[in-house]
């Protein structure tokens, strides 16, 4: 068997090995509804839930409670269906939280309240041209 035959194989085996592992962490974006009937179903996957942090009439935003140790916080997300849900956050506060435009988060059902492992912003000033002054 030659070198390069070797190689192919070891190259193939790599890239199997890649596609499995991601595999099994990628989950579909869901509403707040469809994350509670998963998890009340059993599921115990990772759950994708989009939406935008909960805002007044004013468009300021309400409902985020800091930790006195700031090293937790929770926040109210509106889901792509307007359902309002409680978000809690076992770290501090991300840089930009509040500026940005979506909010991703990743995580499951724990009663009533979801509990995000991870938090993914959509932040519109990153994908936005700056004004050239002349």
């Amino acid at each position: 068997m030659k070198k390069s035959h070797i190689l192919g194989i070891v190259v193939i085996a790599v890239a199997i090995s890649v596609i499995v592992s991601t595999a099994g962490d990628a989950s579909n974006y869901v509403s707040f509804g469809e994350a509670k009937s998963l998890s009340d179903s059993g599921a115990d996957k990772k759950i994708h839930v989009v939406g935008t942090l909960k805002k007044d009439q004013a468009g300021e935003i309400v409902g985020i409670e800091t930790s006195p140790d700031q090293m937790a916080f929770k926040f109210m997300m509106v889901d792509e269906n307007n359902f309002s849900q409680k978000v809690i956050f076992a770290e501090p506060m991300p840089t930009d939280f509040t500026k940005s435009e979506q909010v991703v988060v990743v995580g499951a059902y724990n009663g009533d309240i979801f509990v995000a492992d991870k938090i993914l912003l959509k932040c519109p000033s990153k994908y936005q041209e700056e004004e050239i002054k002349a």
